[in-house]
């Protein structure tokens, strides 16, 4: 009996390297499962030359074949089948007794004949795809090298991340500059696209790129500012620009890849043209007695009658700025408008994001003096003045006047405290006020004489008009002309004179013989009245008038009369009853006085009116 061989149908260990790729990598060829390796084999068997059938077998065959099917048992044509059956099994174990014995069918591999190849052509095909391989390794080296030495991709998009709003759309991060939370209503949207920076190489101007790049849409960049500028007859008299910059930020250079300048300067254009579109917005709604006027990129609104409020928008498309537009920026440039722009500013985005309680249901946003409308029983007129409420431009124009109405009182008392040398006039105004109202205490009193007089009174400067308190407790309402306010001062200066003369004069013993606020004879004052005062000496026989005028300098003239001596030289007449009549009265040259000041003056002429009596 021959030995039987036992044949291995399972896949080699080693699989055919079908090709390597420029990294290296080999591609080996998928080894055959059992069924196409049993079917390879069987395909090598040829079959042609197998046992025959005898003819016996084909007549029997004909034989069963030609049986009507009717004749046939039941159970006959399933025989035939199973008969069949056995037949193709018995086939199958035929050949693979027959695979097994070795004598008869070798299953071996049967080796292909070789290709010629040269030697030389396939060293060098291998020696090519070695250093395209290398090549790709070596690329791949180089670039995390750099991704070693700068900032993560990864790590700066967080940095990005936790600053601005950002989310994915299919394969590209968008980010969103737009004021949402302080009601946008800016039809532009403020979106931005972060890419990754391929460019890494380190230079010498801009140092090590950021990882990431930015791409701002052509009309956030550049640089803008939103100036507003009260003008009078073509002639700027304060000003004030409103963005959300630093004056001393450094524009991006054009070069310039890093992210946080780029998004900040993008944001501030976006700022500027949202508030300059909701105030031309308010512009046109609102009903003013003079209509406002919104051309391109410019509102004016009238503040005063000659006074206008000019808003207008200004954008660059460039980071370059020139030295003339510095200039003109900072030429009479006003921080304290420009203050109360940005508090308004705040005040409305914090109005917007801090909605007063409770947040649920219809009371959303009520506020809160609304809600106790019913328990502290309001009625209408207070409801309705409840649901007034200012623009945002209105407010801007409010305090427009205001800053104007400010400027012309520090001008009025400025020009007067330089032009009246006697008394002195000192302005303490109030550091702590409001957007649209701030107040001066102005002091008038003479040097060295504090303790004797000292006037006072406190100005209220509002939107368009002036509200004076004097010491007396009078209120006085004066309207937005500064000639008003010029005529209460010199008023007051003439008051403060004589009030001064009044008080030195019982300090020295003299009678108070006669006051006047409004004296009535002379001449019509042009502006204001004239004050008088009568003093006379402890023994009668000397007079002093004194008149004080409000001219556009304060006027001041003096008049002495004296008794006559020796009226009577007899001695029939007893007692001097007739010193005590008055004569004419002189006027004194009052400038060629030896003094300081007029209370000075007046107490070197009584005491030589005294000491004469003497």
């Amino acid at each position: 009996m021959a030995q039987s061989v036992s044949v291995s149908v399972e896949a080699p260990i080693e699989n055919q390297i079908l090709s390597i790729d420029y990294d290296g990598t080999e591609v080996y060829q998928t080894p055959l499962t059992q069924s196409e390796y049993l079917t390879r084999n069987a395909a090598r068997i040829n079959f042609t030359k197998a046992a025959e059938t005898t003819e016996g077998d084909k007549k029997a065959d004909e034989e069963v074949s030609t049986v009507p099917q009717s004749s046939l048992a039941p159970f006959e044509n399933i025989l035939i089948k199973l008969r069949d059956a056995y037949t193709e099994v018995s086939v199958l174990h035929d050949v693979l007794a027959i695979s097994k014995e070795k004598h008869y069918l070798v299953l071996d591999p049967v080796p292909q004949e070789p290709a010629e190849t040269k030697q030389m052509a396939l060293v060098y095909a291998r020696k090519k795809a070695l250093g395209t391989a290398a090549s790709v390794l070596i690329a791949g080296a180089e670039r995390l090298k750099r991704c070693d030495n700068g900032p993560d991709f990864q790590i700066e998009l967080l940095r990005l991340r936790q600053n601005w709003r950002l989310k994915k759309v299919s394969d590209s991060i968008i980010g969103d500059l737009s004021f949402r939370t302080a009601g946008s209503k800016f039809f532009v949207p403020g979106n931005f696209e972060v890419v990754k920076n391929d460019d890494t190489t380190p230079s010498k101007s801009s140092g090590t790129p950021s990882p990431l790049q930015v791409i701002i849409p052509a009309e956030l960049q550049g640089i803008a500012y939103i100036k507003v500028v009260t003008q009078k007859d073509q002639e700027d008299l304060c000003s004030a620009s409103v963005n959300l910059l630093n004056e001393n930020a450094e524009y991006p250079k054009a070069k310039e890849t890093y992210w946080q300048k780029k998004l900040e300067f993008a944001q501030n254009v976006l700022f500027c043209k949202e508030l300059f579109n909701q105030l031309a917005r308010e512009a046109v709604q609102l009903q003013a007695a003079i209509p406002h006027v919104v051309i391109g990129n410019q509102i004016r609104a009238t503040l005063l009658p000659g006074i206008q409020l000019i808003i207008s928008l200004c954008h660059t498309t460039s980071y370059q700025v020139s030295e003339n537009e510095v200039k003109k920026k900072h030429d009479g440039h006003d921080h304290v408008l420009e203050h109360s722009l940005h508090q308004l500013l705040r005040e409305v985005h914090h109005k917007n994001i801090h909605h007063p309680l409770p947040h649920s249901g219809h009371a959303y946003g009520i506020a809160k003096k609304r809600l106790l409308a019913g328990p502290m029983a309001f009625d209408r007129h207070e409801l309705w003045e409840m649901t007034k409420s200012q623009t945002l431009l209105e407010q801007i124009i409010a305090q427009a006047q205001h800053i104007f109405m400010r400027k012309r009182t520090q001008y009025v008392l400025d020009t007067l405290a330089r032009d009246v040398k006697d008394p002195q006039i000192v302005s303490h105004w109030n550091a702590l006020n409001s957007p649209t109202m701030s107040w001066v205490k102005i002091k008038i009193n003479t040097q060295g004489y504090d303790t004797i007089c000292r006037t006072s009174l406190v100005i209220h400067v509002k939107e368009r008009s002036l509200k004076a308190i004097c010491r007396d407790g009078r209120v006085m309402h004066l309207s937005y002309e500064p000639q008003e306010l010029r005529d209460l001062i010199l008023t007051q200066i003439c008051h403060h004179q004589i009030a001064g003369l009044q008080s030195l004069a019982k300090c020295m013993a003299w009678q108070l013989l006669s006051n006047s606020t409004h004296l009535g004879i002379g001449a019509v004052e042009p502006l204001g009245n004239a004050h008088s005062c009568v003093i006379a000496s402890p023994n009668a026989d000397r007079t002093i008038a004194v008149q004080v005028r409000c001219d556009p300098q304060i006027v001041v003239k003096v008049y002495i009369s004296h008794s006559p001596k020796d009226f009577y030289p007899s001695g029939l007449v007893q007692g001097k009853f007739w010193e005590n009549l008055g004569g004419n009265f002189r006027e004194v040259r009052f400038d060629k006085m030896e003094g300081k000041n007029f209370l000075n003056k007046m107490e070197f002429l009584m005491a030589a009116c005294t000491k004469k009596n003497h």
